[in-house]
């Protein structure tokens, strides 16, 4: 438009998908400038996981009368996916990380981090341990993206680290396991990522990291999605400094754990596999997101 290769005065029908993260990419400023170069009547259409207040503010600047449709509430995770949680000291994370992806029941794994920098440090560890793995995030350019993510699901590598931004959308065919390795600090997040398994009727499985600084996080998805998340106790990081709180509501906690691939964990090892080299590191001890009467605003998954 800048450039002078497209006009929109004559656009009929405008479409916003995952317009709850617009405002976190920071598109906000160019809709509203396309907004003044599109004409007064025509039909507009949101497509969202959830709706933020900005987004719904935004919304009401642009529909007359909006209908809105939902699918499902957010708050709606998955039968089909197993769920459960490791308490871990932050700087025991990437060697429980490690630790699981040694196990070749995972076959592949989605894992997910707040931040770029994280995304990325957490690609170069696995690729140091000798896993396969590439990330993807709004640093990247749209070609490297696309190409990490075809090298995922053709299996050429075996881990794709992401932020939460680069993930909207991604659909992997019978992905078997995601990894959050930092909880969100927004509870319909965790859905969103969890839902990126167990699709179709597949099953899938869930794996959480919760370190002391993210406990708040854990008690608001519990809350968000009105079930405890089974906690897996007793691995090999859960280190004198981890503070494992009972289980409630139903919650269930393991000692002699059942992997979440699938086998069977004695005291947190791998059963029938020689022990790890991670088991000889010290543990930590430390505190260690139509026309001008026929706008529509969609929530749909």
């Amino acid at each position: 438009m800048n450039q002078g290769f497209i006009r929109l005065d004559h656009i009929e029908i405008f479409v916003l998908d995952e317009a709850d993260r617009m405002l976190d990419m920071g598109f906000i400023h160019d809709i509203k400038k396309i907004l003044t170069k599109l004409p007064a009547k025509k039909q507009s259409l949101f497509f969202s996981a959830t709706m933020a207040p900005e987004i719904k503010k935004l919304a009401e600047n642009i529909l007359v009368n909006p209908s809105k449709v939902e699918v499902a509430p957010v708050s709606s995770a998955a039968e089909t996916v197993n769920q459960s949680v490791y308490y871990v000291e932050k700087s025991n994370k990437k060697g429980l990380l490690i630790h699981l992806l040694n196990d070749s029941a995972i076959p592949e794994a989605l894992i997910f981090t707040r931040t770029k920098h994280g995304a990325d440090r957490i690609s170069k560890d696995l690729t140091k341990a000798g896993i396969t793995a590439e990330a993807i995030h709004g640093n990247k350019s749209q070609n490297a993206r696309q190409r990490a993510l075809e090298n995922f699901k053709l299996k050429k590598i075996r881990v794709l680290v992401a932020t939460d931004i680069a993930a909207r959308g991604i659909d992997i065919e019978k992905l078997s396991h995601v990894i959050n390795y930092e909880l969100p600090n927004e509870p319909e997040t965790y859905v969103h990522r969890i839902g990126r398994t167990g699709r179709a009727g597949a099953n899938g499985i869930a794996i959480a990291f919760c370190d002391t600084e993210e406990r708040a996080y854990l008690r608001a998805i519990n809350k968000l999605i009105a079930k405890e998340i089974p906690i897996i106790k007793e691995h090999p990081f859960d280190g004198p400094g981890i503070e494992v709180p009972k289980s409630t509501n139903g919650g269930q906690s393991t000692g002699a754990k059942q992997n979440q691939s699938g086998g069977v964990r004695q005291n947190g090892r791998p059963s029938g596999g020689a022990k790890p080299k991670w088991f000889g590191r010290k543990k930590s001890t430390g505190n260690n997101r139509q026309s001008n009467n026929n706008n529509s605003t969609k929530g749909v998954r």
